[in-house]
C-alpha cells in the first residue's frame, strides 16, 4: 500500500518543494521508502510500503521507453496471469511485482486496463508523449484517488490533505457536503467538503490532457444485481459451493505478500469466515468495557481465535482513550465521518500495526449478501403495505402524535415507498430537520432526488435488492471503506478486503431474494457456507460491526465536558442555530444537559428513537471536531454556496 501524489504545469516555483511537501502528508501511507519523477510538464511523487517485490517495486515506476510514468496505490491480485498474458504478447518485465503489469498492459490495452484487473488500486500513468494523464479507482472504492483543477493544472493525491498542500489550490468549505452529510451521515456528493476537490468514483477512469484544461470521466464497472427468481434446493446448493469455493480462493489470493499478513477478528460471521479461511497466523480484535456485551465482542472473538490456533491480541477502549483519539481519527478522515466505528477501527489497526504490516478484513460482506436487518423491512411490511395508501397515511399522521413507542415507527415507515423511506444503511437527520439546525442554507437536493436516478436504475428488482445496490453505490465507499482505508493506512497498514473481489461478486450478483433475506435472518445462503467453516452458534451470530457505547460516553463526566465544550464553540455557533444544539443535547440524552439522559443511558438497539438521536450528537460533534482541524486558523475561507 502507498499514497499517490502529483501534479501538471510547469509555471509553479518551486515545483519540487511543493512535491515534497505533498509526499509529506502521505508519509504514514508509505513510510518505507519517498520517491519523485518530474518532467517539463508533470511532477509525480509516491510514498511507499513495502509488501511484494521489497527490492524491486519502487515507485514512480518508468517503462522501458522512458515514455509512460506510473504511481500506483493498491494490490493486483491477478498480476501474475496478466504479466504471463503481456509476456506472451511481447512485453518484456525488469521487475517481480504488480506494479510493471499496469504500465505493459496499458501500452497493450489503452483505457481497457481496467477490465483485466483484480484487485483494489487507484493509479495514475505519465503519457509523455500525448502529454496526458490516465487515472483510475477500483471497482468497489476499495482505494482512494481524489483531485482538482487548480489555475487550469490537474492535482491529485490519495488523501485531500495532501492536495491542501498545494499552493495555487485556496481552501473553502463545501456547505452542500455538510448538508449531506447531516442525512447519510457521510458525503455522498462527487464534490467533497472541499470546494473544487472531487472523488474519483469507484468504477470510474479520467483522461486529463493538457491542452484541454478539464478532466473527462468515464464509468467502466457499475455493481449491478442479476438476482435469479425462485430457484430448486438444487440450485442453491450449486450456489453455496460455487459462493464458497470464489470466497476461499479471494482469501489465498489476498494473502500474497512478501510480508506477514494477519487478520482483524469479532465475534461475527464475516471476519469469522475469513479467520477460518486465511493461512496467517495473527489475529486482532478490539472492544469496549471489560465483560462480554454488545459493546464488547473480545470474548467471542478471543474463543474463535483459540478454535482456529490463531496467536491472538486483543485491546480494551476506555472512554478516555475513546475521546482522546477523535481528533487524530478526524484528521486522518479528511472528510467527517459521523460512523463512531471508525474510533475502533483506528485503535485495531494500531495493535495490528505493531506485528503486521498487512491485514484482511470482513468489510463488504453486508452489502454483497444481504447481511443489514433493515434489508429484512421490505418483507415484514409487504401485508400491512396491501391496505390502501389513504389509510396508511392517516394511521402514519396519527402515530406521528404519539409518544415513541413499538409499532409507531413501522407505521410511519409502512405509510412511504422505499424510495422516501430508505436513503441507506445510516439515515440521520431529515431535510426538514438539517435545515431548522443549520444556520445558512446550501443549495443541497433533498437526499430523495439526490438518490432519484440510482433507483430509476434498479427499478425492476425487489426492494430489498435496490437498498442493496444503493448501498453499494454510495454507503460502502462512503463510509464502510472509507474509514477502512484511513485508519488502516494512519497506522502505515494494509488492509485487504477479500470479499470484494470480482470473482466473489460474480456469484454474491446472482443470489435469489430468499438466499439473502428470510423473516428477520439475513445472509441466508451466506451463513450457510460460513456453517461448514464455523460452529453453527458463529455461523448464526448476529451483527454488532465494532458497536460503541456512545450512550454511556455522552452521560459520562468526560463526555458531557467535550460535548459542552465543542456545541458551545465559536464553531458551532459559526455553522448551527444554538437553540437547535441544545435541543439535540437533550434529546440524545447527553450528561447533564435534560431529560434524555436517564433513558440514554441504557440504550435502546436498533433503530429506537435514544439511538439516533445520540447518533445526531455524534454527527454534530464530528464535523465540529474536523471543522477546528481543518479551517480554524482559516475562518475566513468558509464560505455559503
Amino acid at each position: 500500500m502507498c499514497g499517490i501524489c502529483g501534479f501538471t504545469g510547469s509555471k509553479l516555483a518551486d515545483r519540487e518543494k511543493v512535491l515534497e511537501e505533498m509526499m509529506g502528508t502521505l508519509i504514514h501511507r508509505g513510510p518505507d521508502e519517498g520517491k519523485s519523477w518530474c518532467s517539463e510538464h508533470v511532477a509525480l511523487g509516491f510514498r511507499r510500503l513495502a509488501i511484494i517485490d521489497l527490492e524491486g517495486g519502487s515507485q514512480p515506476m518508468v517503462n522501458e521507453t522512458g515514455k509512460l510514468v506510473l504511481v500506483f496505490n493498491g494490490e493486483i491480485y491477478n498480476y501474475k496471469e496478466l504479466r504471463s498474458a503481456l509476456e506472451e504478447a511481447g512485453h518484456v518485465f525488469w521487475s517481480q511485482g504488480d506494479s510493471e503489469v499496469l504500465l505493459h498492459g496499458y501500452e497493450e490495452w489503452g483505457e481497457d486496463l481496467t477490465a483485466h484487473l483484480r484487485g483494489m488500486f487507484a493509479f495514475a500513468i505519465w503519457d509523455e508523449e500525448r502529454q496526458e494523464l490516465f487515472a483510475a479507482r477500483d471497482f468497489f472504492g476499495i482505494k482512494p484517488f481524489y483531485y482538482t483543477v487548480a489555475e487550469g493544472q490537474f492535482v491529485f493525491a490519495s488523501e485531500i490533505k495532501s492536495i491542501l498542500a498545494y499552493p495555487r489550490y485556496q481552501k473553502r468549505l463545501n456547505e452542500e457536503a455538510l448538508e449531506q452529510y447531516l442525512s447519510f451521515q457521510y458525503s455522498p456528493l462527487e464534490e467533497t467538503f472541499f470546494k473544487g476537490i472531487y472523488r474519483l468514483l469507484p468504477g470510474h477512469r479520467l483522461i486529463f490532457r493538457i491542452r484541454e484544461k478539464k478532466p473527462r470521466i468515464r464509468r467502466y464497472f457499475r455493481p449491478e444485481l442479476l438476482p435469479e427468481g425462485e430457484i430448486a434446493p438444487a440450485r442453491k446448493r450449486e450456489l453455496a459451493d460455487g459462493l464458497e469455493a470464489a470466497i476461499q480462493e479471494s482469501v489465498q489470493a489476498h494473502m500474497v505478500a512478501d510480508v506477514e499478513v494477519g487478520t482483524f477478528l469479532s465475534g461475527g460471521v464475516d471476519s469469522g469466515l475469513i479467520a477460518a479461511m486465511f493461512t496467517g497466523s495473527k489475529a486482532f480484535t478490539v472492544g469496549f468495557g471489560e465483560n462480554a456485551s454488545k459493546y464488547n465482542e473480545i470474548p467471542l472473538a478471543r474463543k474463535l481465535a483459540r478454535e482456529k490456533g490463531l496467536e491472538y491480541q486483543e485491546k480494551h477502549i476506555t472512554a478516555q482513550e475513546f475521546w482522546n483519539a477523535v481528533p487524530e481519527v478526524m484528521y486522518y478522515l479528511d472528510e467527517p465521518s459521523a460512523d463512531p466505528s471508525a474510533v475502533a477501527l483506528y485503535y485495531v489497526a494500531r495493535e495490528a500495526s505493531r506485528q503486521v504490516k498487512v491485514v484482511v478484513s470482513g468489510e463488504g460482506a453486508d452489502e454483497l449478501f444481504g447481511g443489514y436487518r433493515i434489508y429484512c423491512e421490505p418483507e415484514a411490511l409487504r401485508p400491512y403495505q396491501r391496505l390502501p395508501l389513504s389509510w396508511r397515511k392517516s394511521m402514519a399522521a396519527w402515530a406521528g402524535k404519539l409518544p415513541d413507542r413499538k409499532g409507531r415507527n413501522f407505521l410511519i415507515r409502512g405509510s412511504k415507498r422505499l424510495e422516501e423511506r430508505f436513503i441507506g444503511n445510516a439515515q440521520l437527520f431529515s431535510q426538514k430537520e438539517r435545515k431548522a439546525l443549520l444556520k445558512t442554507q446550501s443549495k443541497a437536493v433533498s437526499p430523495q432526488e439526490l438518490l432519484r436516478e440510482d433507483y430509476e436504475t434498479v427499478q425492476g428488482l425487489d426492494e430489498a435488492s435496490r437498498m442493496q445496490y444503493i448501498d453499494l453505490l454510495h454507503w460502502l465507499p462512503g463510509d464502510i471503506l472509507q474509514k477502512a482505508d484511513r485508519m488502516s493506512m494512519a497506522h502505515s497498514l494494509e488492509l485487504r478486503v477479500p470479499y470484494l473481489d470480482r470473482e466473489v461478486f460474480e456469484t454474491a450478483r446472482r443470489l435469489p431474494a430468499d438466499c439473502k433475506q428470510k423473516g428477520q435472518r439475513t445472509k441466508v445462503l451466506f451463513r450457510r457456507v460460513a456453517s461448514r467453516h464455523l460452529s453453527g452458534q458463529e455461523s448464526r451470530r448476529k451483527k454488532l460491526g465494532f458497536p460503541v457505547p456512545l450512550g454511556e460516553f455522552f452521560a459520562s463526566e468526560e463526555g458531557e465536558k467535550e460535548l459542552r465544550k465543542v456545541f458551545f464553540s465559536d464553531t458551532a455557533k459559526r455553522f448551527f442555530r444554538e437553540e437547535e444544539l441544545r435541543r439535540l443535547l437533550e434529546e440524545g440524552g447527553a450528561g447533564g444537559f435534560g431529560p434524555g439522559t436517564g433513558e440514554h443511558r441504557a440504550e435502546k438497539s436498533g433503530r429506537g428513537r435514544s439511538n439516533i438521536a445520540a447518533r445526531k450528537v455524534w454527527a454534530v460533534y464530528a464535523f465540529l471536531v474536523w471543522a477546528d482541524i481543518y479551517f480554524a486558523e482559516e475562518k475566513e475561507t468558509i464560505v455559503q454556496v
